[in-house]
C-alpha cells in the first residue's frame, strides 16, 4: 500500500464542505494522506492500535482505509477517481472506484466513534457519497441535491457524523447513480461493537456483490444495461480470480455479503449449515437466529452469517443462480445438444481449420479446452482444482478449512488430501439394478415387510 497527496494540496482551503459545522472543524488542517492500493489480491486487515479492541474484518480481494486520530475523531480520506481493477489474471476492467481499486476500501470503525470522511472527487463529473443504513444527519446522507449540492471535479467534501450503531453498512454515490454504480464505485461500512466481546468470532470475511457488462475483448462497462450482465463479480473480481476463504478448524467464522447488484443472489455453503446473525437494519437476537446452508441477498441489502469450522475440507461458496458462476456470458447463445454439427463443422474448417464444434454434449468442454477468445476476456468456464477442471467462474470460491492455521495467516494453504476412503471414486464390482419410471404419475412407497 502507497500514500499520496490529494492532488488540491495539504490543506481544505478552497475546498467545499458539506456543513459550516464540518468546516469550521476542519478549516486550517491538512487532510489526512489518502492511502492507495492497485493490488488484486486479499491484504492483511488492519488491527486496532488504539481505542476499544476489536477482530478486523478481512475484505475479499480488497483491503482496509487506514484513519488518523485528531481531536478525537476519526479522519478518513475517499479519492473517487478512474481505476484500473484486475478481474482475473489477464482480464482487467477500466472503472470508477476508491483510492486505486473498486471495490472500494473498506472503512472500519466503532460504536460511538465519530468519524470525519473527507471526499475528493477525481471523477469527470460531480458526485457524492451515501452512506447506506448507517444513521446520520439529513445533510451527512449523500444525496445528490437533496441532501446537498454535488462534490464538483476536484473539489473535497467533508461527511461528518456519530456512528449510533453497530453492523455492516454500504457506501455509494447518489449522483448519477446509474453510471457511477455501473462503473463500480461501491464499498463496505464496518461499525464493530463497542463491547469487545459482544457477538466476536476468530475470522470475519467481507463480500460485496456487484455486476458489470463488459463485451468480450474489451475493458469498460456499459452503464445502460438494466438485467443482462455478463460478469458476477465478488468485490470486483471473478473466479478464478477471486482468493479463497482460509480458516482454521475450529474458527468461530463470520461471512458478511452486501448486495449492490440489479438482482438477488442465494449464496451456498458447502459443508456446512450456518445461522444468520446479522442484517443491514441489525443483529439478529442468537436465540431466534435461523439456519440455513444458502442465504438469498436482496438488492441493497446486506446478510452475515456464522459457523463453527468443524469440518475440515475445501468447500465450495457461490452464488446459487446458475449463470452467475460463468464469465462472459452470451444470452443468446443457441442450445446444441443432441444436433449433429458433422456437415456443418466440415464446410466451416474449409475457412477456418482450428474450428471446434462445441455444446453437442453439454458445455463442460469449454472448461478443459483452451479455445482463442477476444483479448482482455476471461473463459465462461474456468479454473482448475486438484481434480481437473472446476468448471466455474464468476460468483464462486472455496472455504478452506485446515487445521494448525495461524491467526493472523490467510495464504491459501493448497487443495485438500481428503483421507482414504472419504472421496469418490470409480467402482468395479457389482452394481444393484437401477430401477427407472417412464411416466409422470405419483407412486406411492409400500411400506416394507
Amino acid at each position: 500500500m502507497m500514500n499520496r497527496r490529494q492532488l488540491l494540496g495539504t490543506g481544505v482551503a478552497g475546498a467545499t464542505l458539506v456543513s459550516t459545522k464540518a468546516w469550521s472543524q476542519t478549516d486550517n488542517r491538512s487532510l489526512p494522506e489518502a492511502a492507495l492500493t492497485d493490488n488484486a489480491g486479499t491484504q492483511a486487515p488492519l488491527v486496532p492500535v488504539s481505542g476499544p479492541d476489536y477482530n478486523p474484518v478481512v475484505t475479499l480481494n480488497g483491503w482496509t482505509l487506514p484513519h488518523r486520530m485528531k481531536d478525537g475523531v476519526k479522519e478518513f480520506h475517499l479519492v473517487a477517481e478512474p481505476v484500473e481493477r484486475e478481474l482475473a489474471e489477464g482480464t482487467t476492467a477500466y472503472l470508477w472506484g476508491y483510492n486505486g481499486t473498486s471495490i472500494g476500501p473498506t472503512i472500519e470503525a466503532v460504536e460511538g466513534d465519530r468519524v470525519r470522511i473527507f471526499v475528493t472527487n477525481r471523477l469527470p463529473e460531480h458526485t457524492t457519497v451515501h452512506w447506506h443504513g448507517l444513521i446520520l444527519p439529513s445533510g451527512m446522507d449523500g444525496v445528490q441535491g437533496l441532501s446537498h449540492p454535488g462534490i464538483p471535479p476536484g473539489k473535497t467534501f467533508a461527511y461528518e457524523f456519530d456512528l449510533t450503531k453497530s453492523g455492516t453498512f454500504m457506501y455509494h454515490p447518489h449522483a448519477d447513480e446509474m453510471v457511477q454504480m455501473a462503473m463500480g464505485m461501491m464499498g463496505m461500512f464496518v461499525v464493530h461493537p463497542k463491547d469487545p466481546a459482544f457477538r466476536r468470532v476468530d475470522r470475519d470475511f467481507l463480500i460485496m456483490l456487484n455486476a458489470f457488462d463488459i463485451d468480450p475483448g474489451t475493458y469498460i462497462p456499459r452503464v445502460m444495461t438494466m438485467a443482462d450482465f455478463n460478469l458476477w463479480t465478488w468485490n470486483s473480481r471473478i473466479f478464478p480470480g477471486i482468493d479463497p476463504l482460509v480458516v482454521n478448524k475450529g474458527d468461530d467464522v463470520r461471512v458478511r455479503v452486501g448486495n449492490l447488484t440489479m438482482t438477488n443472489h442465494p449464496i451456498h455453503m458447502h459443508g456446512y449449515d450456518f445461522k444468520v446473525s446479522c442484517t443491514d437494519g441489525g443483529w439478529v437476537p442468537p436465540e431466534v437466529a435461523w439456519p440455513e446452508v444458502s442465504i438469498d441477498i436482496p438488492v441493497g441489502a446486506m446478510r452475515a452469517f456464522d459457523f463453527k469450522a468443524e469440518h475440515e475440507g475445501d468447500w465450495a461458496i457461490h452464488c446459487h443462480k446458475s449463470h452467475h458462476t460463468m464469465n462472459a456470458m452470451g444470452h443468446d447463445i443457441p442450445t446444441f445438444i443432441g444436433a449433429d454439427k458433422t456437415n456443418v463443422t466440415q464446410k466451416i474448417r474449409r475457412v477456418q481449420p482450428e474450428y471446434m464444434p462445441m455444446g453437442t454434449a453439454g458445455m463442460a468442454d469449454m472448461g478443459e479446452m483452451e479455445m482463442p477468445i477476444p483479448q482482455n476476456t476471461t473463459p465462461m468456464m474456468t479454473g482448475w482444482g486438484k481434480h481437473g477442471p472446476i468448471e466455474m467462474g464468476g460468483m464462486f470460491s472455496v472455504v478452506k478449512v485446515r487445521p494448525g492455521i495461524a491467526s493472523d495467516d490467510y495464504a491459501d494453504p493448497g487443495w485438500y488430501e481428503n483421507p482414504p476412503g472419504t472421496q469418490a471414486a470409480e467402482w468395479t464390482g457389482e452394481v444393484p439394478e437401477p430401477v427407472e419410471i417412464v411416466d409422470a404419475q405419483t407412486r406411492y412407497t409400500k411400506r416394507p415387510v
